[in-house]
């Protein structure tokens, strides 16, 4: 069975072709723009995922940065040094060990999350470059379909 780019079966629409005459290039015609409106999908889809990551990914490395900076600044203080937790409008005494700790145990639990986002948005960069060598491929296997997208595009 023959597939077309997008995993349609081409076998199909030959043998349609075969029964119906001059229909196959109708038949072919829709199946190309069901399949470019199908990608399309996918594209917004993909780009969507993958700008919620970024977004993800932006968030934790502030988050490290945060903790990183808090961090630093414990350290420079005496032990002896009173040091306050937020908690809403209220402060509560907390001692410089375990605020440290604290921070530190943030930090490294960004580092966990942006090496897992990392991850995701390599998939998905992978989904995207996927996703456009099927446009490609669609369109270059039907000018027809390129034309109308063209002409869409210009308007």
């Amino acid at each position: 069975m023959k597939q077309c780019p997008l995993g349609i079966s081409c076998d199909i629409l030959e043998t349609l072709g075969a029964h119906v005459g001059g229909a196959t290039d109708q038949v072919a015609k829709l199946s190309c723009e069901k399949a470019f409106v199908e990608l399309q999908g996918r594209l917004v889809d993909t780009t969507t995922k993958l700008k919620q990551v970024q977004m993800q990914i932006r968030n934790k490395e502030a988050e490290k940065k945060r903790a990183f900076l808090t961090v630093e600044e414990l350290e420079r203080l005496p032990e002896s040094t009173n040091t306050y937790r937020s908690v809403g409008k209220a402060f509560i005494l907390e001692s410089r060990d375990t605020l440290l700790k604290e921070q530190q145990t943030k930090a490294d639990d960004s580092d966990s999350a942006i090496a897992t986002l990392q991850a995701s948005k390599e998939y998905l960069e992978r989904q995207m470059k996927e996703v456009e060598s099927h446009f490609r491929e669609l369109l270059q296997n039907s000018p027809e379909l390129a034309r109308q997208v063209m002409a869409m595009s210009v308007s």
